[in-house]
């Protein structure tokens, strides 16, 4: 039992030894990497391994003039195409639909919602609440000021997208002035009922 024992011991160290001397001889420092490397050619790194991570700039191909005659479209065709050419930052607000009774909170949860769904469809836009009515965004790219309208105005809260001067609505919907009249309208003729009402009551 002792000389198996011992043979074993034996070509464990026989097998340990050579690795030991690798371990030694870099302790000691023999094997060096020399820090001058002018003869190392590195050519692993391509162009596009150079641009990542750097911001896009928008490049003279990139823009494309339109090759449009002005003088035959109506000014809506042309700030729709004047839109769709934009490059750079936009912002801009959102109007909700007047007369839903809404808390601060229930607006910031529209916006998050509203940023999260255009996120999913590679659409920078982040919203921001301002008011009980109105909702506040930025976005980087805009030449998506069309999908985000299109988007806006899907939504059943929203009543009106201002980008820039330019308020866009639905189809048959009026200007959000003259339906604010409208309402405060309503509202003093409901206020006048009441008082008359009350008067007679008195009387």
């Amino acid at each position: 039992m002792e000389s198996r024992f011992t043979t074993l011991l034996c070509i464990f160290l026989l097998l340990i030894l050579p690795l030991m001397g690798v371990f030694m001889r870099l302790a000691e420092g023999k094997i060096h990497i020399s820090d001058d490397l002018d003869d190392v050619i590195d050519d692993e790194e391509d162009d596009d391994w150079k641009e990542w991570g750097k911001k896009k700039t928008p490049s003279d191909d990139e823009f494309d003039p339109p090759k449009l005659d002005f003088d035959t479209m109506s000014l809506s065709q042309i700030q729709e195409e004047m839109m769709r050419k934009q490059f750079g930052p936009a912002f801009g607000f959102v109007k909700l639909r007047l007369g839903s009774h809404r808390t601060p909170d229930m607006v910031s949860e529209i916006a998050m919602q509203w940023t999260r769904v255009l996120k999913t469809g590679a659409l920078d836009v982040k919203f921001m609440g301002v008011d009980v009515n109105t909702v506040m965004f930025t976005m980087q790219r805009g030449q998506d000021t069309i999908e985000l309208k299109e988007y806006i105005l899907n939504q059943p809260e929203a009543y009106e997208i201002k980008i820039g001067d330019q308020a866009f609505r639905r189809p048959g919907d009026p200007p959000l002035d003259d339906l604010v009249e409208k309402l405060r309208r309503e509202e003093n003729k409901n206020n006048e009922d009441d008082d008359t009402g009350k008067s007679k009551d008195e009387l």
